[in-house]
């Protein structure tokens, strides 16, 4: 159940990542992680928690067009929690072909075996039975070890003392009942992209709701024109609620965006919520408000009446294409 991956969630911090085939390992200064779904999420919280990190996500069939000498100069991450992703067994064929240095991470499927034949560094995750959007944890740890991130993997494990899920229940619920009725729209600054991002599938995966998010200062110039509230299209706005994840690290400039652009849609008559991001380092501040949107998700989902943990629009879908 959703409910019970939520409330072990910091567990996962107690994982301890062993590299399968280390002599294999070509130590790269950058980094592409090849991902879809809930298995790219790790590496999206971490640009989110350090910008600086040498590392790109690539979402899509095949490698980013990138010279083949900037494909030489990296380690290509083949991140996949079932195995089977299509895009990501198609990424990796293709960066062997190019006899490129590459990992595998994974609970095991496609990816494992290739890794076992090929003698490819491989990470097997955990295999608990949660959802690859569960297993964030398992993920960033084992993203961190490939990288070979030390002191990036002793503020995460730090997370298995430090967070309690069971706390952030209360909020999430009380959300859920606000959103009740309502369209979510996730706003953020764009260093927490991921962490909007995140809420938005939550709730599309989990909550099984449309969900949308976006980002300052960009939105200023385009989306939020879209909200201003006029009589002949009011109809189409009222069913947004719009929620502000605020974080005191952001630019003072969008910090006063979020403070303004809040109250000019309350005078429009809009319906918004402004969350803080809180904790004591960079990555208790993510996971915090990532358990928040855990449980507003699972609440909404059952305020609907729906089952939380399974995406049978997903399989049907796969099952179409096959």
């Amino acid at each position: 159940m959703m409910q019970d991956a939520i409330l072990s969630f910091a567990k996962q911090f107690s994982f301890k990542p062993v590299i399968q085939n280390k002599q294999n390992l070509t130590q790269k200064k950058q980094f592409i992680v090849l991902g879809m779904g809930g298995s790219h999420l790790a590496a999206d919280v971490l640009l989110a928690h350090t910008p600086s990190l040498p590392l790109l996500v690539h979402s899509d069939y095949g490698l980013p067009p990138l010279s083949q000498t900037e494909l030489k100069n990296t380690l290509i991450i083949a991140s996949s929690f079932s195995g089977n992703t299509e895009e990501v067994v198609d990424g990796l064929r293709l960066a062997l072909h190019k006899k490129l240095s590459v990992a595998v991470l994974s609970v095991g499927g496609t990816l494992q075996t290739i890794a076992e034949r090929r003698k490819l560094p491989f990470i097997q995750l955990p295999n608990t039975g949660i959802q690859p959007r569960s297993a964030l944890g398992f993920n960033t740890l084992a993203l961190l070890k490939l990288m070979n991130q030390s002191t990036l993997v002793k503020e995460a494990a730090a997370l298995s003392k430090h967070l309690d899920p069971k706390k952030f229940q209360s909020v999430g619920e009380a959300l859920a009942k606000k959103i009740k009725g309502k369209v979510p729209v996730i706003y953020t600054s764009r260093r927490n992209s991921a962490v909007g991002y995140n809420w938005k599938i939550k709730l599309n995966e989990t909550g099984k709701i449309p969900a949308f998010y976006n980002v300052f200062p960009e939105l200023n110039h385009n989306e939020m024109t879209g909200f201003d509230v006029q009589p002949t299209s009011k109809h189409l706005s009222e069913s947004f609620y719009f929620l502000f994840l605020k974080d005191s690290s952001d630019h003072l400039q969008i910090q006063k965006r979020m403070h303004v652009m809040e109250k000019l849609y309350k005078r429009r008559g809009l319906t918004t919520h402004a969350l803080e991001l809180t904790g004591k380092t960079g990555f208790e501040k993510i996971f915090s408000s990532l358990l928040v949107a855990d449980w507003t998700a699972v609440s909404v989902a059952a305020i609907y009446g729906l089952e939380s943990e399974q995406v049978p629009m997903v399989e049907e879908f796969k099952k179409m294409i096959e």
